[in-house]
């Protein structure tokens, strides 16, 4: 049983796709199996949201009057740092990016943090940003200072550019020291007080094509309520990692860079974050359709929790060491029970991404598949796979001799 995404396309078209979410097709493979669910189904939606902190937004503000370049000064969004290096008028802000005179953008146990992830909330929202600049003015761009409040509505072009989402699988977070301590991953309690992690598990794209057989450069996907593409391999690409039988790595190992208008995207499926103690970042949406191509993508997104397996990394020797005890390995069916058993002790487990609502944008791309709204398309080149050169390297340190 071969098809192709052309024939795939004109059966949605058509209105005679068979269009199910990752998590439909289990049952689906459980009472039919691979090859009869392979003839009958088109598409599998896949889902997931969570704080992805590689994630941020560039846009365009027009020109004022007079003229003013904002690249090489200093530009803030509700105070807080935007990137100001690019042209005149273009503005790059990062999910993770704080105010400079905020006491919190300092390690402060206890506290929240508002940073860039909530202005690209505010703007996706419709809110109003207050935008100040200052530049050292030229002959073309005589003024110094600029104070307005900007709206996304105005605004001549909002793209959210994420450089890093969708890790292939991630760390199960543990803390075996004697003190809590304030991570990316959450607050970890002392002596095996808690265990988080982050993953939608069997929704997951990634999860569900594991060779990256139908997901590449070009593939057009679900990004923060609107619609985006796949701009290339995310950063710390990792593919050359250990792997079961079914293709299913359990540690990190691809990521996705992504791109799309920000003006097509809302609130809901792009939110601000704050890590107690830690920072901020962005919760972000994503969704995939999978191509039925042959019975062996078919058998790739039946994967299940009980498929998936996470690596227990003790982060209290992980951070900032980078050689961490690990802790075993445990199913994502285990994690999502809400407990587990680690050294002898039972330790409750919590996820920092949702999959109530993995399953809703799994569900809304379905949707958008079924009636129409939604084609499907080709990559124009492969993700780095298994085999090739690409991999994760830590950082080579050289002294530099004053």
């Amino acid at each position: 049983m071969v098809k192709t995404v052309k024939e795939i396309n004109e059966k949605i078209q058509d209105g005679k796709a068979v269009v199910v979410t990752a998590e439909e097709i289990i049952d689906i493979v459980r009472q039919k199996g691979v090859k009869k669910a392979a003839e009958q189904v088109d598409v599998v939606t896949t889902g997931t949201f969570g704080p992805m902190c590689s994630s941020g937004v560039y846009f365009n503000i027009g020109h004022s009057n007079p003229r003013m370049k904002l690249g090489g000064g200093r530009i803030y969004l509700n105070d807080v740092l935007a990137y100001a290096g690019g042209a005149a008028v273009d503005v790059f802000l990062g999910c993770n990016a704080l105010p400079d005179d905020d006491p919190r953008n300092r390690f402060y146990p206890g506290e929240f943090n508002y940073g860039g992830g909530h202005v690209i909330e505010e703007l996706v929202s419709g809110k109003d940003v207050r935008l100040v600049a200052t530049g050292y003015g030229t002959d073309c761009y005589p003024r110094r200072r600029l104070e307005t409040w900007i709206n996304i509505a105005d605004l001549n072009q909002a793209v959210l550019f994420n450089a890093r989402n969708a890790y292939q699988n991630y760390n199960v977070a543990a803390n075996t020291s004697n003190k809590i301590i304030y991570t990316y991953m959450g607050v970890l309690k002392p002596n095996l007080g808690n265990i988080s992690y982050s993953s939608a598990g069997q929704l997951s794209t990634l999860m569900n094509d594991p060779y990256y057989k139908t997901i590449g450069i070009g593939t057009k996907i679900f990004l923060g309520g609107g619609t985006g593409y796949i701009a290339w391999q995310g950063t710390q690409h990792n593919p050359n990692v250990q792997r079961t039988e079914n293709g299913v790595p359990s540690e990190s190992a691809a990521t996705l860079a992504v791109i799309g208008d920000l003006k097509e995207m809302n609130s809901r499926y792009l939110m601000g974050t704050s890590m107690l103690g830690y920072g901020c970042t962005l919760s972000v949406g994503i969704g995939v359709p999978i191509p039925i191509l042959s019975e062996e993508i078919l058998q790739y997104t039946s994967v299940t929790d009980a498929d998936i397996f996470g690596t227990i990394v003790d982060y209290s020797e992980a951070y900032p060491n980078l050689k961490p005890e690990t802790l075993g390995k445990i199913s994502y069916a285990e994690l999502r029970s809400g407990k587990i058993t680690i050294r002898g002790k039972e330790v409750p487990t919590a996820s920092l991404s949702s999959y109530p609502r993995a399953v809703e944008i799994a569900t809304t791309l379905k949707e958008w598949v079924q009636n129409g709204k939604f084609l499907l398309t080709e990559p124009v080149a492969p993700l780095p796979g298994v085999g090739s050169d690409t991999t994760f390297k830590f950082l080579k340190e050289r002294p530099i001799e004053e």
